[in-house]
């Protein structure tokens, strides 16, 4: 059963972005690998280092549980150690944060109680009070006795209502309180208010997310079934942009999607969400995830089991078939032994073989057309794989070679470092020539692309009038605009990532792109389609 238009378009942007996983998580830990690195340097004193982690655990708190919580205590020995009761109460908040993530509401309450308010900083205290707030309604939301549940619901509201008084109207904050308010009160025009007014802030991508999930979810329970479905998408995606594992909006997904009776899809969903509920150890929402499994699993038992049957219906059909056929046959030839003179019965019969033979022709024609698109898909995948490589190996020589470099200057820098000859040692870090470095890194980048796609800059420049064609110098090696396109033909097509490989600003990028573009004769929306489809060897 199929969804809407704009729902089918938002499920293929989900599913391109869930294979682009992987380059989602690579930038949040390169920011982490910069934040731990400051973090762990000796010039850094104790309050930088509380600074720092604090930021780390920012990092960690939507992506890695064991993480975040090593973190949040990091915090708090640091708070000890400047003898800083305002630090201490705000590293305990970021651990009771981490501890509802995970599900371990009573380690969360028991360093709840710990916090005492009154030594937070005003934007702090409204913090806590949100932190409250969320954990009651987490426990609402799992609590099996309605009792408990409507006690949770009204702890969860005047914490929210706590809250709010600290928090300046129109601000971020104060805005998400009012959708978290508005979630609980099943007030959609409320929610709807709210999320209008989050939306015009500069907001982070996890925040999106996170709001359009809220959003989503009144929707949901006023019936509007489509909206709350194309809403929650949308958080998804923004879920995985952000790498955050939580999980908690492609299991919505996965819901909805099974609900909709698209099996398929609502396995795929659910196994990528208990993924990254794993990766985080979110044990709430494994708990919350399984039974929806089970309820898929078994669905998938029933359909296969149903598929049996039926095979075996067409067996025992088939079989009953062949032996009326066999018997048929028998007659048949017994009576054409008795009636040779019959030479109608022989006509017609050749008619029907006649006729066989050109469905046969029809049936073959067919198969021979799926066969030639099975050729045209293999040999893109060929190409796909052998990019992948001749890439893969270029890779891991480059790293090789790079690593023997860090392992040599290693040596030569503890030699100095244990000799004290310091001057040395700042000659030694000046020797080294990154522009060299980098240049050479793109003549191994140049060298593996021309023998990946010889015929690139021909095709490339076939794109253009003759007098605005690109010339390679006598090095053979790309031009900074040929190496953008290259990058876009293999597949990297973010402007953002470009300019990181490149080490251009991002505006540069743009530029170079422009340039190129208004250069050619195609229009410019046609420009890298017209890129992408230049063939490998």
């Amino acid at each position: 059963m199929s969804f809407d238009a704009k729902t089918d378009s938002l499920l293929l942007v989900l599913d391109q972005t869930l294979a682009h996983q992987a380059s989602f998580d690579r930038q949040r830990l390169d920011r982490l690998a910069t934040l731990t690195a400051e973090f762990h340097s000796p010039e850094a004193d104790n309050n930088a280092r509380f600074h720092l982690a604090l930021l780390i655990h920012q990092e960690y708190k939507t992506f890695k549980y064991d993480s975040a919580f090593a973190y949040a205590q990091q915090m708090g020995l640091l708070a000890r150690r400047l003898r800083s009761p305002d630090k201490l109460q705000l590293a305990r908040m970021k651990l009771a944060f981490t501890l509802r993530s995970a599900g371990l509401f009573k380690e969360c309450f028991d360093t709840l109680q710990a916090i005492r308010p009154r030594q937070l900083a005003a934007r702090n205290r409204a913090e806590y009070y949100e932190l409250c707030s969320m954990t009651y309604a987490e426990l609402a939301d799992f609590a099996i006795d309605t009792n408990f549940q409507r006690f949770y619901v009204v702890k969860s509201q005047a914490y929210a209502d706590s809250a709010a008084q600290y928090y300046p109207p129109g601000s971020e904050a104060y805005l998400a309180l009012q959708l978290f308010k508005a979630k609980q009160r099943g007030d959609l025009r409320a929610g709807q208010q709210a999320y209008a007014l989050l939306v015009q802030l500069p907001l982070a991508p996890h925040a999106v997310a996170l709001y359009t999930s809220g959003l989503s979810k009144l929707y949901d329970e006023a019936g509007q079934r489509d909206i709350a479905r194309q809403l929650m998408l949308r958080a998804a995606i923004g879920d995985l942009e952000s790498a955050t594992k939580e999980g908690i909006a492609l299991f919505r997904i996965s819901d909805f999607c099974y609900q909709q009776g698209d099996l398929q899809r609502a396995y795929y969903y659910i196994t990528e969400a208990r993924k990254m509920a794993t990766f985080f150890k979110a044990r709430q929402r494994l708990v919350q995830m399984s039974r929806l499994t089970a309820r898929i699993d078994g669905q998938k038992i029933n359909i296969v089991e149903s598929q049996r049957q039926q095979a075996k219906h067409y067996a025992l059909a088939i079989g009953v078939l062949a032996a009326l056929l066999l018997a048929f046959a028998f007659i048949i030839y017994v009576q054409l032994q008795r009636l040779k003179k019959a030479g109608r019965l022989l006509t017609a019969t050749n008619q029907e073989l006649h006729e066989t033979n050109q469905q046969q022709q029809s049936l073959n024609a067919r198969q021979q057309e799926l066969n030639q698109q099975l050729q045209t898909l293999n040999q893109g995948l060929n190409e796909a794989n052998h990019i992948k490589e001749e890439y893969i190996g270029y890779y891991f020589s480059n790293t090789s070679r790079y690593l023997d470099k860090l392992e040599a200057l290693q040596k030569k820098m503890s030699t100095l470092l244990a000799t004290k000859q310091l001057n040395a040692a700042q000659q030694l870090v000046k020797a080294i020539d990154i522009k060299a470095e980098r240049a050479e890194l793109f003549k191994g980048f140049d060298t593996v692309f021309i023998h990946l796609f010889p015929n690139f800059v021909r095709e490339f420049n076939a794109l253009f009038s003759e007098p605005d064609r690109i010339q390679l110098a006598d090095d053979n090696l790309l031009t900074t605009e040929l190496r953008i396109f290259a990058l876009i033909r293999l597949g990297v097509s973010d402007s953002e990532q470009i300019s990181r490989i490149l080490g251009y600003s991002i505006h540069t990028v743009y530029a170079y792109k422009t340039r190129v573009k208004n250069r050619s004769f195609l229009p410019n929306e046609a420009f890298e389609a017209r890129v992408l489809a230049i063939q490998a060897a």
